[in-house]
């Protein structure tokens, strides 16, 4: 029992560390249940260096800094001491876009270890701590009475990867119709596990910041995410959507709340609250064939109607939708 006692000590323990870097000094407040990844996130935060950027040099230490799924209590860290960090900021966006990160793993999770990720303690607390120290800005006012839609970019809202002259040829077919139509039902925010500077590039090419029949409400960035660990896959980032619900709990909660995005890894902290949508990849061949917005336009206005979203399987979505329109015909 002592010796179980010590460990879950060391995982708690909060540490201060120096991190020096372009000849000042930063300091990161990172807890022993925290992996590299996560302090290199924190970094991020104070000196705007990528975290797949940094190269972080400490004492006997080596390369395990390397590796971001490392929990800090497994490493001698001491907060008297100070770490090196090396790493360029964006100075080329162009450079961020070639580099953006390229996800082709997708992986189920069993419901046992989706449900026991979502309720472990260690998670809530890495929750807690991004609630704290992430804020979310707000682009435009949130609006009472309506539900919330938060959608992800690459592959979602727009092929990242093919290449084109013009940025709106790798554009999800019907992407300004979608948001027009939903935008009457819900509040819309983006979150890219990217970086902010390349989500207001890429939002802004496409139209979608200021466009005049729909208004987004906030952008969220990689920073907003959290690390967490499965016992099948290891260590991977999530979008925690407490995150939203705990800064605008007047406005969105999980009964109200629905995510789109390709990976389903990232809606494991709220599993009830996901819809995986189809990847929309190689614009070029499938632009004139992809019609999953359409579709998807109707299955939210359908739901919108209800009073808690979180007790639908968003898995069966066409089903749904279909079954609606059965019963609209027959009206």
């Amino acid at each position: 029992m002592a010796s179980t006692a010590s460990t879950s000590s060391v995982s708690e323990e909060e540490l201060t560390l120096t991190v020096k870097w372009s000849g000042k000094e930063y300091t990161a407040r990172v807890c022993g249940d925290d992996t590299v990844g996560e302090l290199k996130r924190r970094i991020c935060e104070l000196t705007n260096v990528l975290p797949h950027r940094q190269k972080l040099l400490y004492p006997k230490v080596g390369s395990k800094l390397a590796d971001d799924s490392i929990l800090l209590s497994q490493l001698p860290l001491k907060s008297s001491l100070k770490m090196t960090m090396i790493g360029t900021t964006e100075e080329d966006i162009i450079v961020d876009l070639v580099d953006s990160p390229e996800i082709v793993d997708d992986f189920e999770l069993g419901q046992e270890e989706t449900v026991d990720i979502k309720d472990k303690e260690v998670n809530k607390q890495k929750l807690k701590r991004r609630i704290y120290n992430y804020k979310v800005e707000l682009k435009n006012p949130c609006r009472k009475g309506k539900k919330l839609l938060v959608l992800d970019i690459d592959y979602t809202l727009f092929d990242h990867r093919s290449t084109a002259e013009n940025p709106l040829e790798l554009m999800r077919p019907y992407l300004h119709d979608f948001l027009t139509s939903v935008y009457s039902e819900y509040d819309i925010m983006i979150w890219s596990a990217t970086s902010m500077k390349w989500i207001e590039l890429k939002m802004g090419q496409l139209g979608v910041l200021d466009n005049p029949n729909y208004k987004i409400t906030a952008l969220l960035d990689h920073l907003a995410m959290i690390t967490v660990q499965s016992t099948s896959r290891g260590v991977f980032d999530c979008k925690p959507l407490g995150l939203i619900w705990a800064q605008f709990p007047e406005f969105y909660n999980a009964s109200n709340t629905i995510m789109f995005d390709d990976l389903r890894r990232n809606f494991v902290m709220n599993p009830q609250n996901g819809l995986v949508i189809k990847p929309f990849r190689k614009a070029h061949a499938n632009r004139e064939s992809d019609r999953e917005l359409v579709k998807l336009t109707q299955y939210l206005l359908d739901i919108a109607e209800l009073d808690d979203l979180s007790n639908l399987d968003h898995s069966s979505w066409e089903l749904f939708t279909e079954d609606n329109a059965k019963r609209r015909r027959h009206a």
